[in-house]
């Protein structure tokens, strides 16, 4: 799509090259920019980075990977010189103790979680340490919870590091052989003693110290950090606080220890390794003097980039500015995930040319584009990916791809011939674009570089196409390294490891308001661009919302399943209200996946400022300041089936079903008529429908169906207070016969009596209610594994498995 316009790619490719050559011409190559994508493989990224960085001759490429790891990489970085993850996922099974920090596994990773299940149940001895301001479902496997206070990671890692630094854990060997700068690191941490940590995290101080003694007592530690320790201001020195743990006691490079990072992103390792951040050549080389060289000589290229580009927020910046010229985004949604969306989009806006590649036209960033194109999604697509254990897997297309969809390194090499290069951008396909990337991580590589790839660069097609999970790096002479450093080796010019003292500021005073955390949740995947097209993963929360803390939500008079303004500053969000004890007093968590095409007012980044990590320039997407306040409803309803979100001042949220949609609904003032409401809602005006409504004598509840055939087609329920209605049976009658007593059931919004309700959701891979696990409880029932046999739950993913559990102690305290 061209403006607006269909067309065909020869035509949008001419627009896209002119567009970027008059910019580079007019500007320079930094007036155009590419935001990539973790979606993206590793062939993709590739190509993109060679183009802009090496003929371009800009290093505006970043990636919205920098919105989830690049503190873990920028912290791998000043203490082993390299973008390093030591570990395997072995060690999560071979551990003694597994301490996880800012990671719900159980739902953000449910199969490393799953291995982390069965190990646990294999050896009970096996111990689990939660850090995380909320108690999520990963707390249910855990023998600790530290509910730390909302950035003080580093006053609790520092305050480890002077421990183990004076119990029987030191490692001196280790230190004097493999280390350096371990002065300035403890002589930082002297300040954390016991009282200081125990007020910055608000922990008590007997909790702090049990589990400082079981890190000292367990030789074969593992720290698995994620997004709770990356999206913050200091991300970075979160990073090394954590690191230094393990350097101090030699825990690093052995089976069952190490630090490790995981990644929020299916392909992020992937595009680190081949230069997908702005501040980064290929294959973990930097914009020192000989790097640039080295990549000069071996692409031939003839504009080469010699220092890092914008980053994502900086770059985001220079299109508002007007600096950036042509933005291409690919397999990315920033005007909903990147901080201070709202200026986001209006930049987007404003920018002469927007390129935007995906698999779905209609986005909230794609509703920016100038030029809109269709790209391949994750099962058409042919390459490599690499995972969190450095492990690289061939993914291979297992569907056609559809209509005028193409790859997206095909689409940046007919930018590069467009552009005069086609010599150098002639890729006939992936395995062609693999091998020489990996001839690029061996070349004058002795040993200097962690990355090496150069015993798979000389791949066949046929070998490539076969090629099985590899862990890097994969020498030309057929040496392997499995763990980094167990023996020291790391890439810093000594060939020592870094303490880095991270900074040790007492804290400032807590602005105004509740702190504002976002995240994942367990069934959607960062914008719902395609989960929220999945029905199946609707059932189990279908709406935003907000957990608060039940104190704080009667300090503002708000009641639970009412709905709440979040809002600062910046601007609002409207969702519902979760009132639970699993967050804490004085903080909020809102997801981060609601879009403008899923609810009226959820997009939540709108309420991040863009405050990033200095040092990797991560944003702090956990952080922000809000208040809330009741949204002032006077009315609340539910539709299903057939229905459009109305226009205007209405709240909505919007989940689809096998059968159609559902929408949860709200107002601060009654329509004119309820009538006419229902009929735009529901498309009550179509031919041969018939309309059923009731509305009782004071006008304060209105039911409406509409049926075509005797089938429902739609439904809307409208009542003073948030609408009580078994919605997912509701929504599994649209399309079927209506008898007279089912009619009043629909109208009613429950079933009839002796119909079956399966309750809400809880595993959505199979689709099991809350109903049918508490009959197969009833029934005898009494462990995960009975009821998995008897339904179904728990036995796919298993991250259903916290909550089956929940469900369980819920009915052994009440028998």
């Amino acid at each position: 799509m061209v403006d607006g316009q269909r067309t065909g790619w020869s035509a949008a490719m001419d627009r896209i090259a002119r567009g970027f050559r008059d910019a580079i011409e007019r500007h320079g190559p930094d007036s155009v920019a590419f935001y990539l994508s973790g979606q993206l493989l590793t062939e993709d990224y590739y190509v993109a980075n060679k183009l802009m960085k090496g003929f371009i001759g800009s290093a505006n490429v970043d990636t919205n990977s920098r919105l989830c790891m690049a503190s873990a990489v920028a912290g791998h970085k000043r203490a082993f010189g390299s973008d390093t993850v030591p570990g395997t996922y072995e060690d999560l099974e071979a551990c003694d103790l597994l301490v996880l920090v800012g990671s719900n596994l159980a739902w953000c990773h449910p199969v490393l979680y799953q291995r982390v299940l069965a190990a646990k149940e294999a050896r009970p001895d096996l111990k689990i340490v939660v850090i995380d301001p909320r108690r999520t479902a990963t707390c249910d496997l855990a023998e600790q919870h530290l509910a730390i206070a909302p950035g003080s990671d580093v006053a609790l890692f520092s305050g480890l590091l002077r421990f183990l630094a004076n119990s029987p854990a030191r490692n001196d060997g280790y230190i004097a052989q493999y280390t350096s700068g371990m002065r300035d690191a403890l002589e930082a941490a002297a300040a954390y003693d016991i009282n200081r940590v125990a007020r910055e995290t608000r922990l008590p101080k007997d909790d702090l110290i049990r589990f400082y003694e079981s890190v000292s007592r367990n030789e074969r530690t593992v720290t698995l950090f994620s997004m709770g320790v990356n999206q913050a201001a200091d991300g970075t020195d979160r990073v090394n606080a954590i690191i230094n743990t393990h350097l101090v006691t030699g825990r690093i490079g052995k089976l069952g220890g190490g630090p490790f990072s995981i990644t929020g992103q299916p392909n992020a390792m992937g595009g680190r390794e081949v230069g997908g951040l702005s501040n980064q050549l290929a294959c973990h080389m930097d914009f020192d003097d000989a790097s640039v060289d080295r990549v000069r000589r071996f692409w031939r290229a003839p504009r080469m980039a010699t220092r890092p580009g914008l980053k994502a927020v900086e770059m985001m910046d220079a299109v508002a500015a007007g600096r950036i010229k042509a933005i291409w985004i690919m397999a990315t949604n920033p005007v909903v995930s990147m901080p201070n969306a709202d200026a986001v989009k209006a930049a987007l806006k404003a920018c002469p040319l927007v390129v935007v590649s995906d698999i779905v036209p209609d986005t909230d960033t794609a509703q920016c584009a100038d030029i809109l194109l269709p790209a391949t999604g994750w099962g058409e697509k042919d390459g490599t990916v690499t995972n969190s254990e450095r492990r690289i897997s061939r993914q291979r297309a297992f569907l056609p791809a559809p209509g005028l969809a193409r790859h997206d390194w095909w689409a940046m090499s007919d930018l590069a011939r467009r552009l005069g290069y086609e010599e150098a951008f002639g890729y006939e396909n992936t395995a062609s674009i693999f091998r020489e990337y990996a001839a690029l991580t061996a070349f004058e590589n002795e040993g200097g570089r962690d990355l090496d790839l150069g015993g798979l660069a000389g791949l066949t097609d046929d070998e490539y196409d076969e090629l099985s999970p590899v862990r890097w790096p994969v020498r030309r002479d057929g040496s392997r390294t499995e763990r980094f450093f167990r023996r020291g080796g790391y890439f810093t010019p000594d060939r020592r490891a870094r303490f880095v003292a991270p900074r040790t500021d007492e804290p400032k005073e807590e602005a105004p308001g509740l702190c504002l955390n976002t995240g994942r949740i367990r069934d959607h995947w960062h914008t719902m661009t395609r989960t929220g097209r999945a029905a199946r993963l609707n059932k189990h929360i279908a709406e935003p919302f907000a957990e608060i803390h039940p104190d704080d939500a009667a300090a503002h008079g708000i009641l639970d399943a009412s709905l709440v303004r979040v809002k600062n500053d910046d601007g609002e969000a409207v969702v519902r209200a979760l009132l639970t004890d699993r967050q804490q007093r004085g903080s909020v968590f809102v997801p981060m996946h609601w879009t403008g095409q899923a609810a009226s007012q959820a997009r939540v980044d709108t309420l991040v400022p863009p405050l990033v990590d200095p040092v990797s320039g991560q944003p702090a997407l956990k952080s922000g300041r809000v208040t809330i306040e009741p949204y002032p409803a006077v009315w609340y309803g539910f539709a299903a089936g057939h229905v459009t979100p109305p226009t205007g001042e209405t709240y909505w949220a919007r989940a689809m079903t096998e059968t159609g949609r559902r929408l949860e609904l709200a107002g601060t003032s009654h329509p004119h008529d309820w009538s006419v409401f229902a009929r735009e809602l529901l498309s009550a005006d179509e031919e041969d429908s018939e309309t059923v409504e009731h509305m009782d004598a004071a006008g304060a509840h209105y039911r409406c169906a509409v049926f075509r055939g005797g089938r429902l087609r739609s439904v809307l329920l409208v009542g003073p207070t948030p609408v009580a209605a078994a919605r997912d049976w509701l929504g599994d009658q649209i399309g079927k016969v209506a008898s007279l007593n089912t009619r009043t059931s629909i109208l009613a919004g429950v079933p009839g009596a002796g119909a079956p309700d399966p309750g809400p959701i809880v595993c959505s891979c199979l689709g099991v209610g809350a109903n049918v696990i508490r009959r197969a409880m009833r029934d005898g029932a009494s462990s995960l594994t009975q009821i998995g046999d008897r339904t179904g739950a728990g036995t796919n993913c298993g991250s259903c498995r916290p909550e089956i559990r929940k469900l369980m102690e819920i009915a052994h305290a009440t028998t």
